[in-house]
């Protein structure tokens, strides 16, 4: 039984790693990009590690794998946040279809105190 829903959570765990890998080659911008990178690929991989949990129990395969979940986890989702956050103050253009930009008073901000300082 066990076996089975490992197989299940490494065939789920697949599924949102290829998607992910996808919204990488479809999505029109890189916000969009690495939201579906992050979002998909991290789920995909610790569905993985938590059917590696599963499968071989607490030694010390399923110990590591439970202690990277965690760590995978946090480290992605502030990894992605650090290079959206950088991409935007860059000037990374973003899809004319956006509808929403929550960093541009943070950028106007930043541009202005560059500029008063030269």
């Amino acid at each position: 039984m066990n076996e089975l829903i490992s197989n299940i959570l490494i065939g789920i765990g697949l599924s949102f790693s290829f998607f992910g890998c996808l919204g990488l080659i479809r999505l029109p911008d890189i916000y969009n990009r690495l939201q579906s990178a992050t979002k998909c690929v991290t789920l995909g991989a610790c569905c993985i590690l938590l059917s590696l949990v599963i499968r071989y129990g607490f030694n010390d395969i399923g110990i590591k794998a439970l202690i990277a979940i965690p760590v995978l986890f946090f480290t992605s989702t502030s990894g992605a946040h650090a290079l959206l956050k950088g991409s935007h103050i860059s000037g990374f253009k973003m899809w004319e279809k956006t509808v929403v930009d929550h960093y541009r008073d943070d950028t106007s901000e930043k541009v202005e105190e560059t500029t008063e300082k030269s």
